[in-house]
């Protein structure tokens, strides 16, 4: 059965975004890359909020991306092949093929997805992640935890629930970044 990841970069503190709003702390790697492409390439939709679709859609809308390397055309390729849902009360219409927009989250309606789903599903962000979490819907969590400290800015876990996590898998990258996977339980 298909499986939903909460797939996110973050700070050693916890953040995904410093103050400013800012995402470039992540060290551009081909390592960390790669291991990314290979994980996405099971997803068969990309669940995001706004912010994160506008940030992730220039692998379709900026076809230079895809041709600055054999490992950034495997990336959006990868991206660009998958069905994408944006949860948006103010996006009109999806700039991105594959693309359809949600006015709001529903987790039933998630719960149908995935049962319905023939490949994995990965959802962005953690406010909208957060609600799937809380609905019991995630089945794995996966942070790339970067070596570096911000000192505030986005969480990237919401603050304003519990839930315990089981470490299933951890992975080293040469450049010190963690990939740490977790399972939420009961």
């Amino acid at each position: 059965m298909p499986k939903l990841f909460y797939v996110m970069n973050m700070s050693l503190d916890g953040y995904i975004e410093d103050k400013q709003g800012a995402v470039d702390f992540s060290p551009v790697d081909d390592e960390v890359f790669t291991d990314q492409t290979q994980l996405l390439a099971s997803t068969g939709t990309f669940l995001y909020g706004r912010r994160l679709y506008d940030t992730m859609a220039v692998w379709e809308t900026n076809p230079a991306l895809a041709k600055t390397s054999q490992m950034t055309a495997d990336f959006a390729g990868t991206w660009q092949a998958a069905e994408k849902i944006v949860y948006s009360t103010s996006l009109a219409e999806p700039y991105t093929a594959h693309t359809r927009i949600e006015r709001r989250f529903e987790p039933e309606a998630l719960r149908d997805l995935k049962a319905a789903a023939t490949a994995d599903i990965t959802i962005g962000g953690p406010d909208l992640a957060g609600q799937a979490v809380q609905a019991g819907l995630v089945d794995e969590i996966l942070m790339y935890v970067v070596p570096i400290i911000l000192g505030g800015g986005k969480p990237g876990l919401p603050s304003t629930m519990r839930t315990r996590l089981e470490l299933i898998d951890d992975r080293r990258f040469g450049n010190g970044v963690m990939r740490l996977t977790y399972r939420p339980t009961a």
